[in-house]
This record gives structure tokens, sequence and C-alpha cells, in this order.
């Protein structure tokens, strides 16, 4: 079921990015197919950072191990501060988050959070950690393949650069203390 989880978060986080392009070949398809902008940027950055303060959450409560509740405590504190800059900036520019229609990440994220709460001591261990591993690496992806190139204003831009490093960093820690619980 794990395994499961992780493709369908990688998969969910591309599809809530590619469903907003047009995948059809003809120019009347692609000019009323919807586009990736900025409030539906902010609505895709606010819900990895509001999912991942739940993920936190939840290892701060089910860890077995201190050092798992630890990771969870600032997973729940970075992302939770990073979401309020984003609101912040979104507020300030009068933007309106605009989730995707149908968006996939939101039925992963509540596929691996139920999945997640069924498992306890070291086998939760061993899945949050591996789920933060493959939940950052599809956040990366996604921001550098199809967020990135398509964001519009330099405030937005320039928050997304600047929190980038630590999508990275949360995802390195993740996976070394994954390497330590085997």
């Amino acid at each position: 079921m794990i395994s499961q989880n992780r493709s369908i978060v990688r998969y969910a986080l591309y599809a809530a990015v590619a469903g907003t392009f047009a995948l059809a070949g003809t120019s009347a398809a692609q000019t009323a197919a919807p586009r990736l902008d900025d409030p539906t940027i902010c609505a895709i950055f606010d819900a990895a950072n509001t999912y991942d303060v739940e993920t936190g959450n939840l290892a701060v409560a089910k860890g077995s191990s201190k050092v798992v509740r630890d990771f969870g405590a600032m997973l729940a504190r970075d992302h939770g501060m990073v979401r309020q800059q984003g609101r912040d900036l979104a507020k300030s520019l009068g933007v309106t988050l605009t989730p995707p229609k149908n968006f996939a990440l939101a039925k992963a994220h509540v596929a691996a959070m139920q999945s997640l709460r069924g498992l306890h001591g070291s086998a939760f261990d061993r899945a949050f950690l591996k789920h933060e591993v493959d939940f950052h690496n599809a956040v990366i992806d996604a921001v550098n393949q199809s967020l990135m190139p398509a964001i519009q204003n330099a405030e937005v831009k320039d928050l997304v650069t600047k929190v980038a490093p630590a999508f990275a960093a949360h995802r390195d820690a993740a996976q070394n203390l994954l390497d330590q619980q085997k």
C-alpha cells in the first residue's frame, strides 16, 4: 500500500500541474484550455505546504522514535511558516488561491494519510520517512519542470526560489533518517 501511495503522490503532483495544460494538438483546444497561472500555482504551493504540515503533525503524534517525532515537528513548523509566507504574498498581490479542478494531489494526500494512520511503531516511521522523500522529490520535480517556468509574477517566483533549497534539505534529511532505520 505504501509503495502504491508513493506512485500516487508523484502522479498526483504531475497531474495537478499537467491537468492545467491542454494535451490536445489542435490550436482551438489549446486556446480553450486552462493555463497554469499564478493563482493556481500559489494554490498548489499552499496545498503542498499544508499537506506536509499535516503529515508532520501526524509524525509528531504517531512516531515511535524521538528522531521521527522531532523531524515531523520540524516539517510542520517549516512548512507552516512557508505556507504563511505564500498566503501573505498572495494577499498582498490580491491573488485568490485557485486550486486546479479535480485536484489529484488532494486525493493522493488523503490516501497517504489514511495509509500512514493505519501503521504503528517502526513500520510507521519507515513509511512516513519514505513518503517524505517521495513527496519532496515530486514537489521539487513539479517546481522545476512545470511551476517555475509558468510563474509570471516576480515576487511569487522569488518566494518559490527562496524556499526551494529547504524542500531539498527536507528530502535529504528524510532520506538520511530512513537510511538509519535499516
